[in-house]
């Protein structure tokens, strides 16, 4: 609840001063110590909304300039966490509904003072309850980093002490210290671990740690081991929890360990290596913080997302070494432009993003159109040849109001397309904000939130299409697709609806729903006789994501399912662009017993290179070459050659998008060893094929 002391500030809209002080008196009188604004114009408000941190806006809704319709609208523009509460002449229930569903949290008449009461503490108590809960995300974002860090970190001697006493150790720190078993440094004083030199010290440090209470203090001292060998350490210290009860954790490193060297490493690893800008993965755990940030301390930020327009096609004219000589002078042209306080990032081939903190989305947009000119207008030389670039640039506000840095990026990214559906701008070259009110409107299926409100209200089903062997064997395959029922129940794929750079934490969770579901269905299915197995499509934030086999491992177990019973699919595009970590699935998947295959094979310049790195069981060709073999000669010989390539290095081959008879006698000539399409069956919510009658 709102504490009872606590000021309210508050926004006013009404042309009439008395009015509004009326208001604030109100307020007042009902317990509530209230200091308010009364908005004078629409510059006035945008102002005063980036100058301070406002609790509520009451606006009366008659006839005046700037309409309690506007500011609602720039509330909505700006992102801004605060309710609305509209004060009306008379009760049109056509009026509420439509201002509730643009932004409002209620209406209510401006006669009716008692209700207006309840229903200021009912927002202002729903707003503390909402700060309260951003600050508690950022709280458990920082622990689970921590965390992390200490999982990372098991190479380091770490320990956790209360009252001067050992409660836990890590194998690293018993090792460091020449003890065996955790029972025995269980309740031995710290002190006792070290030399009778540095106890004092010690005791010294501990006190001025206590007074400070800066995490990661640390000071150099002499341990002594179990076997009385001595070592020169530096300890760090830090607050922590163990058991829900708080206590110290210290850290024991050699005094000589090699601090540059690792801080090197992590420089390295936040950089591109073309650009020497921040990568992607720096550029997200920034964008995080700052959204965490904005939500704790009320600082506002902008991201930029810069697309290059026709990049492809450029590409081709100057190659691939030219690209990126490209490339690396752009980076210079946006340092040149960024500044010292914009953070610079190249996200992809195609894609970079300024972010930028304290600021906000017009100060971005007039950076980003600056930056936009200077592209247009510069002439890159190529290896004797002039190249000229044009970028669509998206910009997304980082307020306290933002979701989570995956789908804030997706906002800018989205705001980058955008700019070529604008006229004028069909080849690009345009600048773009991305206003939340504006996307919220549209229909519900082009939204991230659309798809987890689809999961939690279980509209999402499962189709299956049989995969058969073209020999005759009477083996039983599926492949599982899911569909989204959409608000006219039309079915759509939820993947279609996710930007190109993810949000990743959503389509990991498509993924393990289909998982799930499927593996429930597959485990009632062969619990009837069936010796079925399953090809279910991953991601590549899938591939990319180091929890998914532990957890695949506990799901196979609870549903008592053989690891072999499922066959796990990536794209041959995703293993090329995440090799080393489609290598590690491979690896991870192949000690669960589970199989690998490869879809849309043939599409890359050399497809076998792929696999020299992939120990794929399955390789699915790409349903292009489905289509020109019933079209010209060519084609056949050209799948002959590649399904006995594939064959003689011990690859089980799919033709899929069989829809009609007449190919089966070239794949049967081909020696294809599996075929799927509707000319078999069409995806279906049942595995009912079959697979006798063939």
């Amino acid at each position: 609840m709102q504490k009872k002391n606590a000021t309210v500030h508050l926004l006013i809209l009404d042309p009439s001063q008395n009015d509004a002080e009326s208001l604030v008196s109100l307020l007042r009188n009902s317990g509530k110590a209230t200091r308010a604004h009364r908005i004078t114009s629409e510059e006035d408000l945008e102002e005063t909304l980036k100058a301070g941190n406002w609790d509520l806006l009451l606006a009366r809704d008659i006839e005046q300039e700037f309409t309690a319709d506007d500011a609602l609208a720039m509330i909505r523009r700006m992102d801004k966490d605060i309710p609305f509460i509209l004060l009306t002449e008379d009760q049109s229930r056509e009026r509420k509904v439509s201002v509730i569903k643009a932004g409002a949290q209620d209406t209510v008449p401006a006669d009716y003072t008692d209700l207006l009461v309840l229903v200021v503490n009912r927002e202002l108590a729903a707003l503390d309850e909402r700060r309260r809960r951003r600050a508690l995300d950022s709280h458990l974002r920082e622990a689970e980093q921590r965390c992390q860090l200490l999982l990372e970190s098991s190479k380091d001697a770490i320990a956790y002490i209360n009252d001067g006493m050992h409660i836990y150790a890590n194998q690293s720190y018993m090792e460091f210290l020449g003890y065996d078993d955790i029972d025995d440094l269980i309740c031995i004083p710290v002190l006792d671990t070290l030399t009778p030199e540095s106890q004092d010290k010690y005791k010294e440090f501990m006190k001025s740690f206590a007074e400070k209470r800066e995490d990661g203090m640390s000071f150099n001292c002499t341990a002594r081991r179990s076997d009385d060998q001595e070592l020169s350490v530096t300890m760090s210290v830090s607050a922590a929890t163990y058991d829900g009860e708080a206590c110290t954790q210290i850290v024991l490193q050699p005094e000589h360990s090699d601090a540059e060297l690792e801080e090197k490493l992590r420089q390295i690893s936040s950089q591109d290596l073309l650009t020497g800008l921040y990568n992607r993965q720096h550029l997200m755990t920034a964008l995080a913080e700052n959204i965490a940030k904005a939500g704790k301390d009320n600082e506002s930020g902008a991201l930029a997302y810069i697309a290059l327009d026709n990049f492809i096609s450029m590409k081709g004219q100057v190659g691939i070494a030219g690209a990126d000589l490209l490339l690396g002078d752009l980076a210079n042209l946006l340092k040149e432009q960024a500044g010292e306080d914009v953070t610079l990032a190249r996200l992809s081939d195609d894609a970079f993003c300024f972010m930028a903190q304290p600021s906000d989305e017009k100060t971005m947009a007039a950076l980003c159109e600056k930056v936009r000119k200077a592209i247009e207008d510069h002439l890159f030389d190529i290896n004797d040849r002039t190249v000229q670039l044009t970028v669509s640039i998206g910009v997304a506000a980082i307020t306290e109001n933002s979701p989570k840095a995956e789908e804030l990026m997706g906002r800018a990214h989205m705001a980058s397309s955008e700019v070529r559906k604008q006229e004028g701008h069909a080849q690009g070259n345009g600048v773009l904000v991305y206003n939340p009110a504006d996307h919220e409107s549209l229909d519900e299926n082009n939204s991230v939130e659309a798809i987890q409100k689809a999961l939690e209200e279980n509209r999402f089903k499962l189709l299956f299409q049989p995969i058969i062997n073209l020999r005759g064997e009477g083996e039983e395959h599926y492949e599982a697709f899911v569909r989204m029922l959409d608000k006219d129940d039309q079915e759509v794929s939820p993947y279609d609806f996710l930007p190109p750079m993810g949000p990743s934490d959503t389509a990991i969770k498509i993924d393990r729903w289909v998982i799930l579901q499927t593996i429930k269905q597959l485990s009632s299915h062969r619990s009837r006789g069936h010796d079925t197995r399953l090809f279910l499509n991953i991601t590549a934030e899938t591939l990319q994501d180091k929890t998914f086999t532990p957890w695949l491992s506990v799901a196979l177990k609870a549903a008592r399912l053989p690891g072999d019973s499922l066959i796990f699919q990536i794209r041959e595009g995703d293993a090329n662009n995440f090799m080393k970590q489609a290598k590690e699935f491979t690896k991870s998947i192949h000690e669960l017993h589970c199989k690998l295959s490869i879809s849309q094979f043939g599409c890359a310049l050399n497809p076998f290179n792929t696999l020299k790195h992939i120990e794929t069981d399955y390789v699915k060709i790409d349903g292009s070459f489905t289509e020109e073999i019933q079209k010209n000669d060519e084609a056949k010989e050209q799948v002959k050659e590649m399904v006995k390539s594939l064959q003689s290095a011990g690859k089980l081959t799919i033709i899929p998008l069989v829809e009609n008879a007449g190919v089966l006698a070239t794949l049967w000539q081909a020696g294809v060893n599996y075929i799927q399409g509707y000319y078999l069956q069409a995806p279906v919510p049942e595995m009912n094929y079959d697979f006798g009658d063939q």
